[in-house]
This record gives C-alpha cells, sequence and structure tokens, in this order.
C-alpha cells in the first residue's frame, strides 16, 4: 500500500536538496565565469565550440561531485560545506592549468580552438570524477 506520508516526507527532502544544489550549481557557473579570463557567454553566443566545450566541462566536473555529496551526506549544512570545497577545487585546478601549466589556453579557446576546449572540459571532468570519489561520509 502507498504510505502517503512517507511519500510527503520525502517529496519534501528531495525539494529542499534539489534546490539547494540548484543554488550552489549556479553560484558555481556565475563564479566560474568571473574566474576565467574570457566570456564565455559571449563566446558562446557567437557560435565559439570551445568556449561551450570548456564550460559544459567545468559544469559537468562541479556536478559529479555535487551528486556524491548530495548521496553521501545526511545534513543540509554538511552537504553545504562539500558542495563548496568542491567549487573551490575545480575553479583551484582552472587557475592552476590555464596560469601555471598552459598559458595559451585561455586565447585558444577565446580563438574557438576545439581542441583546447576538450582538453580543459578533460581535466575538469577528471578533477570532478576524482573529487566526487573522494566524498565518503
Amino acid at each position: 500500500m502507498f504510505d502517503w506520508f512517507a511519500f510527503q516526507t520525502g517529496a519534501t527532502a528531495f525539494l529542499i536538496a534539489f534546490a539547494a544544489a540548484i543554488v550552489f550549481f549556479s553560484a558555481f557557473k556565475f563564479l566560474y565565469q568571473l574566474v576565467t579570463p574570457y566570456h564565455e557567454r559571449e563566446l558562446i553566443r557567437q557560435g565559439n565550440t570551445a568556449a561551450a566545450i570548456a564550460l559544459g566541462g567545468a559544469l559537468i566536473g562541479y556536478v559529479l561531485p555535487l551528486a556524491s555529496a548530495l548521496s553521501q551526506t545526511v545534513s543540509l549544512a554538511e552537504f553545504a560545506a562539500w558542495a563548496l570545497l568542491a567549487g573551490i577545487i575545480q575553479i583551484v585546478a582552472f587557475i592552476i592549468v590555464s596560469r601555471v601549466l598552459y598559458k595559451a589556453l585561455a586565447s585558444r579557446i577565446e580563438a574557438g580552438e576545439t581542441a583546447a576546449g576538450i582538453y580543459l572540459a578533460s581535466i575538469s571532468i577528471g578533477v570532478g570524477l576524482l573529487n566526487a570519489a573522494c566524498m565518503t561520509a
């Protein structure tokens, strides 16, 4: 028999967690775009595939540990702490790659070089996977 009360309790918890995840996702996207030396929004509107791939990879790279945090934590505060840490790690990874290891990366993405976008997306997703795997409750 369907337990309506249990469903309501679970659905409420789901909606709260989903809303919190959307807030963190949006904040990460905003902050990530502040850190990059190029303007993804404008580049993507102009049809720059490299910028779209790079941003998409960064977002996927962040969502992976975000999803892991959602499944591993028991409180909203704990989730928030892991989500914040995951975002910091993702942004630091971008800074290290783009400003220390591969200084021409930003100009190559601005120029629309797909290889540079794929490279950055791959690093972002890889860091996200490692980040997610390291999160244990």
